[in-house]
């Protein structure tokens, strides 16, 4: 059997290799110009793995072949783009890594599995548990260990943040929140900044502790 794993980003590819170290018949796309029903039609894969995919899938490949999106939400609540900073701005500590199968709705397939998935910490943090359930989930796909099952209860829906929207504006805000706005914006996404006279400041990373906001700056 055949698997393609398609990626975009530093944290996936050392997920595939981790599994290329492991698997034999993985194949890697990195980008959407790669992504042709031709060159997937002579891979033949039994699955294609989307863990970190930023374009949309062409209807074809979505039909004809078993595509298996990953997305840090707890299906079907939290639909749509940038999932995780979507949830951390509104509070939300704990929530899913879920596996489904693609339809032609924005991620709205059937459920293969779903593993607990804290939003504590930094985004490097959290990205080394997304890993850790990505892995344990292909697992368990390749040995054929799930069961499909239809999305159930309310959905909801948000739409992809874009670089503008990483400008905070002003330092008006509370600690906790001026926190979880610079954190869920750390490499490899547009960092939070802040523009103050011909300079613009720009957030890298914050640690939150004993009510004390510590954070790391590049001015430009």
């Amino acid at each position: 059997m055949n698997y393609v794993f398609c990626a975009h980003r530093k944290w996936a590819f050392e997920l595939f290799e981790s599994l290329n170290s492991k698997y034999d018949n993985f194949f890697l796309i990195k980008n959407p110009k790669q992504l042709t029903y031709k060159k997937i039609k002579k891979i033949n894969p039994k699955f294609i793995f989307f863990p970190d995919w930023s374009w949309k899938v062409s209807k074809d490949i979505v039909q004809d072949f078993n595509c298996v999106c990953f997305h840090e939400a707890d299906l079907p609540k939290f639909r749509g783009g940038s999932p995780l900073q979507n949830q951390i701005i509104r509070g939300i500590k704990k929530t899913k890594t879920t596996a489904f199968l693609m339809n032609e709705k924005m991620d709205a397939g059937p459920i293969i599995m779903k593993k607990e998935l804290s939003l504590k910490g930094s985004i490097n943090e959290i990205i080394e548990r997304m890993k850790k359930n990505d892995l344990e989930i292909i697992d368990k796909i390749i040995l054929n260990n799930f069961k499909a099952k239809k999305q159930e209860g309310r959905s909801s829906s948000y739409k992809r943040r874009n670089p503008k929207e990483s400008e905070m504006f002003s330092l008006d805000h509370s600690k906790k929140y001026m926190y979880d706005f610079i954190r869920m914006l750390e490499d490899p996404y547009p960092n939070a900044f802040l523009n103050v006279g011909k300079h613009k400041i720009v957030f890298k990373h914050a640690k939150f502790k004993n009510n004390k906001l510590n954070v790391e700056v590049e001015i430009e």
